[in-house]
């Protein structure tokens, strides 16, 4: 692979924004940064032109897109969502599950596992087991008949792939304390999502290694469900115990259709951006034109309208994820918040790096790690994606 260097960029840190920087790729890693423009006119270059250059994005929690969803299961439908999502910056991305039988979810694995291996787009790490293991009552647009409670036979021939790195089950559930252990053992990172569940649930799952809440607000506990399934006094529910609790992250859908930007100021002001992570929770609808589509497996998972805008659950009422990029949720969460760049960017790139346990080598702009890297204009729109070394083409970008 040969060398490349972006002069002229500044550069997006963790704390800060650098400004007229270079730096230098060598073998699909960062090989310096300096403030020196070295006399190297046999290298391809980048003038960045004073415009931002910032860590690729990273997306735990996302299920497809461009008209394929990873739960299809074929090494085509992986190629194709994980294409879509590069163009808008995620460099690094966790195919997720949704809810399904297990021969659909071994299909999913091995078709990304395949498709990890080619190292021809996004760095796909492993994958996100999020369906099937969720509570009846916030199972939210997945398919019902494909929920069900985990039991040691079934996420163990999912664990045994060591292709798992974060895993989902409903607290509440039978089995999910043993679930949450085998997670723990395979060094995931465990989370509770789509879980009506209260604080003593909570904490037993903390204390069998969950760290992590999906989505937040959406398809979790709250005071009122509580009171719904427990009666009085009142419980604490999902979204306290993550307040409460310095050692919990969660994650936001910042598209502007999912949570006002009320709720968007709360997340980042309460929880802070080293606890909080920007995901897409995209589904095959992005990039396609409105209409009705299927959220999970092409053949039998539940069916959603999209309206160019965001997902619906076919009662009308309920969200069915999002159809937009992880470019969009950036710019949503600058415009709506008061964080800073430099805070928002860290949302979609080191902090989940560190909660999954690649901080070591993406995540942020420093020597020795991936070069995984964005031009960004001065609105946070994506002019050119490099991913291990390798420049798109700017019209892919």
């Amino acid at each position: 692979m040969k060398p490349l260097r972006i002069v002229g960029a500044n550069l997006i840190l963790p704390d800060r924004i650098a400004t007229d920087w270079a730096i230098r790729i060598e073998d699909g890693k960062i090989f310096s940064i300096s403030k020196e423009e070295e006399n190297c006119s046999d290298i391809p270059t980048i003038d960045a032109g004073g415009k931002y250059l910032s860590p690729g994005f990273i997306d735990l929690h996302v299920h497809g897109a461009a008209g394929a969803d990873f739960m299809d299961g074929t090494e085509d439908a992986v190629r194709t969502a994980c294409a879509e999502h590069l163009k808008h910056g995620t460099t690094t991305i966790f195919p997720t599950t949704a809810t399904g039988r297990q021969d659909q979810i071994l299909a999913m694995l091995e078709a990304c596992q395949v498709v990890a291996r080619e190292k021809e787009g996004p760095s796909i790490p492993g994958i996100h087991l999020y369906g099937p293991f969720f509570a009846a009552d916030k199972v939210g647009c997945h398919s019902l008949e494909g929920r069900r409670s985990p039991t040691w036979e079934e996420f163990e021939s999912y664990f045994e792939s060591g292709f798992v790195k974060i895993a989902t089950c409903a607290a509440e559930l039978p089995g999910a304390r043993e679930f949450y252990q085998a997670a723990a053992k395979a060094g995931c990172l465990i989370t509770c999502g789509h879980s009506n569940s209260s604080w003593p649930e909570m904490q037993a799952a903390f204390d069998a290694g969950m760290r992590h809440v999906d989505h937040y607000w959406c398809a979790m506990s709250s005071v009122p469900s509580l009171r719904q399934r427990f009666g009085t006094p009142m419980q604490a529910s999902m979204t306290e115990f993550v307040l409460m609790n310095e050692a919990m992250s969660t994650e936001v859908i910042a598209d502007g259709f999912h949570l006002s930007p009320e709720l968007l100021e709360f997340a980042y002001k309460m929880i802070g951006p080293s606890r909080l992570c920007l995901v897409t929770d995209c589904n095959r609808a992005m990039g396609m034109p409105s209409g009705e589509y299927r959220f999970g497996n092409v053949q039998d998972g539940s069916w959603f309208k999209s309206d160019g805008h965001v997902g619906w659950a076919p009662d009308g009422g309920s969200l069915a994820s999002s159809i937009v990029g992880m470019d969009h949720m950036v710019q949503t969460m600058k415009r709506l918040t008061s964080a800073s760049i430099p805070e928002v960017i860290r949302m979609a790139s080191l902090t989940p790096a560190e909660r999954v346990g690649i901080a070591d080598r993406k995540g942020s702009l420093e020597v020795g790690k991936d070069a995984d890297l964005l031009v960004l204009s001065s609105d946070l729109e994506v002019e050119q994606v490099i991913v291990g070394g390798r420049r798109l083409p700017k019209h892919g970008a």
